[in-house]
């Protein structure tokens, strides 16, 4: 994605009257406006302008002269520029728009692969019930489904998607404002890396605050044997006996994970996007496999902290034996010893498993992660080329 400007394209053929110091091009030369500025086919920057008015246009207009093109090189032009003018939404888009796309493709994302995030959880146990051992993703859910009901490997849906809803929306309109103000900041008129990452970064934090409290609840949802009848029962009994602060027990381990990540997330993003589109047009499958990809790196990556939020949000109470020197019938009798900390949290797991222990459901964090990059990416990118589609529609019936 990029929110830096316009990127259109224009036919056109340049004379230079001779004697003049001026800019020059061949009959019917690219000529391309990007963030502010006017490249040649050859993409040297040729003078320094800032659209809708260009600054010193009479000595300009003295230089350059226009000639008309061909309407066959026009309506190509024309079909060039909606195909590229997308990905930078136009100017004076409201933030509703960034927020609908992030929105629409934040829910997709969540429901369509819940049943593999259920078996994630599951794997990431330290403890597992002799009932919830599994090989590998698809042994898990054929237990899941066989054991406890068809419906089993998506409950706590709705709590998910309720959450993803807002939480992508403020995700994806505060990454492309951002991205676009760090952009101009740390590299003007061109795309960088490091904005995306500080921009990956700064939307996470809302992101979360919006969602940890949804994945409290849908983690103790997904567990083995969950104790709640539904995600009411739930919300009220972790409010009755922990308190509203177990809601956000695991809120600064979720950022220490996801801040990381999404700053790989994004920059893998982007740089597979100048590899496979450097055009930026509207590529359905440039978008799959860049999020695809992405997703797959930010995802083993971070696998250790993850397993640490699973531990924090689904086992406040230590019930292990041996683990935190806590057993099950002292911890049932004190009302269990909480897990407060990601410091706790480390060293719970390693005393559980070793460093083999932070790697628990890797392999299914991954497939996870996968197609769920590649569909809110690909989603997103799809609401942002329809609503720029239908406004310059609009625009060319004014």
């Amino acid at each position: 994605m990029e929110a830096d400007g316009f990127v259109s394209r224009r036919r056109v053929s340049v004379d230079s009257p001779s004697g003049d110091t001026g800019v020059t091009a061949e009959a019917g030369a690219d000529i391309r406006w990007l963030g502010g500025r006017i490249l040649n086919a050859t993409e040297g920057f040729v003078d320094g302008l800032s659209p809708p008015r260009i600054a010193g246009e009479s000595d300009f207009a003295a230089v350059v002269q226009l000639r008309p093109v061909p309407e066959a090189t026009a309506e190509a032009a024309s079909n060039t520029e909606t195909a590229v003018d997308y990905e930078g939404l136009p100017q004076g888009v409201a933030t509703s728009t960034h927020m609908l796309a992030g929105a629409v493709a934040g829910i997709m994302e969540h429901c369509l692969m819940y049943p593999i995030d259920c078996v994630k959880t599951r794997m990431q146990s330290l403890q597992p019930d002799p009932g919830a051992r599994y090989r590998n993703v698809m042994d898990a859910l054929r237990q899941i489904v066989r054991t406890e009901g068809v419906w089993r490997p998506v409950r706590g849906l709705n709590v998910m998607a309720v959450g993803a809803g807002p939480a992508h929306a403020l995700y994806f309109a505060c990454y492309e404002k951002l991205k676009m103000s760090l952009g101009n900041v740390v590299h003007p008129g061109a795309n960088s890396h490091m904005a995306n990452g500080l921009a990956g970064c700064m939307a996470t934090v809302l992101h979360d605050a919006v969602m940890n409290p949804a994945e409290v609840v849908k983690q103790r949802m997904q567990m083995y044997n969950s104790p709640y009848r539904g995600v009411l029962d739930c919300v009220g009994s972790v409010w009755r006996r922990e308190g509203p602060g177990a809601f956000y027990r695991s809120y600064t381990t979720q950022l220490t994970m996801n801040v990381p990540f999404q700053a790989l997330h994004f920059m893998t993003y982007e740089y597979l996007q100048e590899l496979l589109n450097p055009h930026r047009l509207y590529n359905p499958s440039s978008h799959v496999v860049s999020g695809a990809l992405a997703g797959a790196i930010a995802a083993a990556a971070t696998t250790p902290l993850d397993v640490c939020k699973t531990l924090l949000n689904t086992q406040g109470a230590v019930l292990v034996q041996g683990v935190g020197g806590v057993g099950v019938q002292a911890a049932s009798a004190t009302g269990g010893r909480h897990i407060t900390g990601l410091g706790e949290a480390f060293r719970t797991v390693y005393r559980s498993g070793g460093g083999a222990a932070f790697f628990k459901g890797v392999q299914a964090r991954i497939i996870y992660q996968m197609p769920s990059t590649a569909i809110s990416w690909s989603v997103y990118e799809f609401f942002k080329y329809v609503i720029t589609k239908r406004r310059h529609e609009m625009k060319s019936r004014d």
